[in-house]
């Protein structure tokens, strides 16, 4: 049976939030982000004329688009507006998953003996709007990375269908940079051995493509040739992440203790990265050699970013260990998790910051978790 794989996407998500509850947004070019040293985290297309684009510096963005608002990213109003769009969605589809905050994948392979699916598709994506009042394109086709490259083309506010006959017609011409895999780095690889379109890679041997990027390039040829059997997973949210040590001996070394802290906070961050989770509690345990056992909680504006977590982690760990007493367990965990990425949380940041974590996650990525960490908490294996 050949498969029906919707792709969704939520147009600009985070300015289209604002404009629902400031309607004097609508229309004019607007940066969501923070301070003049932060970075954008998201902007509308009316300042996408001007060149202005996510991670760029508000500095420079405001110097190519001088008219723009800035606004504070809000998310817990971006958490709770994608919550109800889960919600709706997850009413009507009988298989959906949960990309990211702003993204959906739906299966609906079969649909068509019973229902047109794209009929079906069209108006699930009205109701959506009607619900929630956010804009949304999308694609039905038969899989996730064609889907996904139909909704980009059909952006803004549009929706299409690709069928498995239009496959090939549909992708070879667009530009590789289009495809999903492909980041800047690959992109400059392939076009400077003439691969600039997606047909163009899709006739590349396979073997050539390995030699040149490594492992992925199987995977890359099958996606330029328009084959991708990932399935859709069922949504299911994710409520926590922890890491916990118990000492081989109980420990009154309070330094050590604190290393010990940032470094957990620095490995679960870099999990939430990964992952694409984003946290908006930190929660610290602590148990006494007595075997009392305590635990302190703080909310914080939702992140990723280890230098915000690690440091709540430590003022939590001040406030609840109050006994001059033995420790005998430490943990840490992130809890309260939506799907995000880390670049939705740098209305404070700057980009220096933005690019040392990108830097220490590829690094991360390709020598292994402790390739690399703070010096504070870098010498304690967790």
């Amino acid at each position: 049976m050949e498969r029906a794989i919707v792709h969704m996407d939520l147009d600009t998500f985070f300015v289209s939030c604002e404009r629902l509850v400031n309607s004097q947004l609508k229309g004019i070019p607007l940066i969501i982000g923070g301070g003049d040293r932060g970075v954008v985290s998201s902007c509308s297309y009316e300042a996408r004329t001007f060149g202005v684009r996510s991670a760029m510096p508000i500095k420079m963005a405001l110097r190519l688009c001088p008219q723009a608002r800035v606004v504070k990213g809000d998310m817990e109003l971006y958490s709770r507006m994608s919550h109800t769009v889960t919600e709706v969605i997850e009413e009507s589809a009988p298989v959906m998953e949960k990309a990211s905050i702003d993204e959906f994948y739906l299966d609906l392979t079969g649909m068509d003996k019973f229902f047109g699916a794209y009929k079906w598709t069209n108006e699930l994506g009205a109701k959506i709007e009607k619900e929630t009042g956010l804009p949304i394109s999308y694609a039905l086709s038969v899989n996730k990375t064609v889907s996904k490259i139909g909704t980009g083309e059909s952006k803004p506010h549009g929706h299409r269908e690709i069928p498995s006959i239009g496959v090939h017609s549909f992708l070879n011409p667009l530009s590789i940079k289009k495809m999903p895999m492909v980041g800047n780095t690959t992109f400059q690889l392939l076009s400077r051995v003439g691969i600039r379109t997606i047909g163009t890679l899709s006739e590349m041997p396979i073997e050539v493509l390995q030699q040149m990027i490594g492992k992925n390039g199987t995977d890359l040829w099958k996606k330029a040739n328009g084959i991708d059997e990932t399935p859709v997973m069922p949504y299911s949210e994710r409520k926590s992440i922890s890491k916990e040590r118990t000492f081989s001996s109980d420990t009154m070394d309070i330094r050590a203790v604190k290393s010990l802290i940032s470094g957990m906070a620095e490995q679960l961050s870099y999990q939430l990265r990964q992952e694409k989770w984003l946290t908006s509690t930190v929660v610290i345990k602590i148990r006494y050699s007595n075997f009392d056992t305590e635990t302190k909680q703080c909310r914080v504006t939702y992140t990723a970013a280890d230098h915000t977590l690690a440091r709540v982690a430590l003022e939590l760990f001040d406030k609840i260990y109050t006994r001059r007493m033995r420790l005998r367990l430490i943990g840490l965990r992130f809890t309260d998790l939506v799907h995000g990425s880390y670049q939705m949380n740098l209305f404070e940041d700057n980009a220096q910051l933005v690019n040392l974590y990108q830097a220490m996650d590829a690094i991360k990525m390709r020598y292994g978790n402790d390739a690399i960490g703070r010096a504070v908490g870098f010498n304690f294996s967790t």
